[in-house]
């Protein structure tokens, strides 16, 4: 037989233990709320916009695939965070993808992409644009600036000219060297 106290123990555990499992069920879709609320389309992410140019914010644009989140995407993402307050990412959608990287890409449908740009801290929305460049986006919400990574050139860049006559800037990353999303699909193929 089982002492009371022990019985009361055992009851105030078990009580405790769904508390517990059900505050991290409710964090748990908090945070996904948060994520899917970071994805935005064309239109509700000019209104965000407005709104932070309001508050004073300084938004910066990046954009890019991102098939495989690696190391130099991390660099690269928290590199452009540094250039503002807002951080936006316009993400290739899979049409485009294929386009520009061929049929066997993405390995990672776009709205899988958008998840994972959006469970990122240093996120504050993810925009799809279907387009093979990012011009039509970036002259909609004409970000203060505008980040891309690599070795291009100003002259390259596609919005580069419309930003700075807007009085924005632009700024290139170095890329991360020894990672890239061809190397890892490389790597995993032999």
């Amino acid at each position: 037989m089982v002492p009371v106290r022990c019985q009361g123990l055992v009851i105030c555990c078990l009580l405790l233990i769904i508390i517990y499992t059900f505050v991290l069920k409710v964090y748990d879709l908090m945070n996904i709320d948060i994520i899917t609320g970071k994805i935005c389309d064309r239109q509700s992410i000019i209104g965000k916009v407005n709104e932070w140019k309001k508050q004073g914010r300084k938004i910066v644009f990046t954009n890019g695939v991102f098939d495989l989140l690696h190391k130099g995407h991390l660099f690269s993402l928290s590199q452009a965070a540094k250039e503002g307050d807002k951080l936006i990412i316009g993400l290739n959608s899979d049409s485009s993808v294929k386009r520009l990287k061929g049929e066997s890409r993405p390995i990672n449908d776009q709205d899988a992409r958008a998840w994972l740009l959006a469970a990122l801290t240093m996120v504050d929305a993810v925009v799809i644009f279907e387009e093979d460049t990012p011009l039509n986006l970036i002259t909609s919400i004409l970000p203060d600036v505008l980040v891309k990574g690599g070795d291009y050139t100003i002259d390259e860049i596609a919005g580069a000219k419309e930003v700075i006559a807007n009085g924005g800037k632009i700024v290139i990353n170095p890329i991360l060297d020894g990672y890239s999303t061809s190397a890892i699909i490389q790597a995993i193929s032999q």
